[in-house]
């Protein structure tokens, strides 16, 4: 794909060499004559001159003399170009023979499904879904259009899958939340009877569990992103475009409002709402019932601003040193 092409498709202006072939993307450091690279920040800058690639992507302060392409945010459009120069391989319609599939089950005609995949009664999968191979997809459960299952996902019944969502290996849909009831010496089960709804364009990570409600629904909004083993909770409410990373366990019933962003190796109590914009340092915990305000950032266990987190650390040093702390 030629520079100019690139530009195209990004809405952008190009300066160079417009009709230079590209057909890779790499790090700025390793890339080549043929290979796009991005400029994301000052320090990236000062190495561009060394950098061997055939085009970059810069911002508009971005000096002239090579081959770039500039845009408003050089990592996002590097993102768009990986799409464009290696783009998801196509769905190829059919189903495995080793497949079981329940009576009522219904498959779209563009849809693939792997082998030794089992689906229950009155499942639906969409159009142009990829199902890889020995998923388990429940009964009731709706898969959207283009959405893609890595192999050995876990779907239980009755959830509800939006459009484009990828699910990757080893993740788990649908199980049945953490609840019991003390009842005299030991515990009984809470039955866990509601569902599990997920929006359109969310992403699941390897090994992450998303848990069914108790009563009602858990919910992730539409383009939310979970990393590798996060663990969403009964009755969970999560917003739209919230991204949250490894190792994060959510308890039953926290709201996650819109555009948070959740570090990883954070512990979330029950009932904790998180409000729009808010950003959880990595390893921070938030106590059960506790508000973290609309774009407020936190760190520390229990979770606090993290101008405070950083003055009580400076505090702590002090008294090791044997000096009086700040007020």
């Amino acid at each position: 794909m030629r520079v100019s092409e690139i530009a195209e498709h990004l809405k952008a202006a190009w300066v160079g060499d417009g009709a230079l072939e590209i057909s890779g993307a790499a790090p700025l450091e390793s890339a080549r004559g043929h290979e796009i690279a991005f400029v994301g920040n000052r320090k990236a800058a000062a190495m561009a001159a060394a950098s061997n690639a055939g085009c970059l992507l810069v911002a508009d302060e971005f000096p002239e003399g090579r081959t770039t392409i500039r845009v408003a945010d050089p990592r996002a459009a590097f993102a768009r170009v990986i799409g464009l120069l290696y783009p998801r391989r196509p769905v190829k319609p059919g189903i495995h023979p080793s497949t079981v599939i329940a009576d009522r089950a219904q498959i779209a005609p563009t849809a693939a499904v792997g082998p030794f995949t089992t689906i229950g009664e009155d499942a639906r999968i969409g159009e142009r879904s990829s199902i890889g191979a020995n998923c388990s997809i429940g009964a009731g459960v709706h898969i959207g259009d283009d959405c893609l299952l890595h192999a050995n996902v876990t779907i239980y019944g009755h959830v509800t899958i939006g459009d484009r969502a990828v699910l990757h290996s080893g993740c788990v849909l649908g199980a049945d939340g953490f609840g019991f009831v003390r009842a005299g010496d030991h515990y009984e089960k809470f039955p866990q009877i509601g569902r599990v709804e997920i929006g359109n364009d969310v992403e699941i990570g390897a090994n992450s569990c998303v848990d069914r409600a108790a009563l009602g629904v858990t919910s992730i909004g539409d383009g939310t992103k979970l990393d590798n083993m996060v663990h969403i909770g009964h009755n969970c409410s999560i917003g739209r475009h919230v991204v949250i990373a490894a190792q994060t366990g959510l308890s039953g019933g926290v709201v996650v409002e819109d555009d948070a962003v959740i570090g990883g190796q954070v512990g979330i109590g029950d009932k904790a709402r998180i409000e729009s914009g808010a950003v959880l340092g990595s390893g921070c915990g938030v106590l059960t019932s506790k508000i973290v305000r609309k774009g407020q950032v936190v760190w520390g266990t229990p979770a606090r601003p993290l101008k405070q987190y950083l003055k009580q650390l400076a505090n702590l040093a002090r008294l090791e040193k044997g000096s009086e702390p700040r007020p």
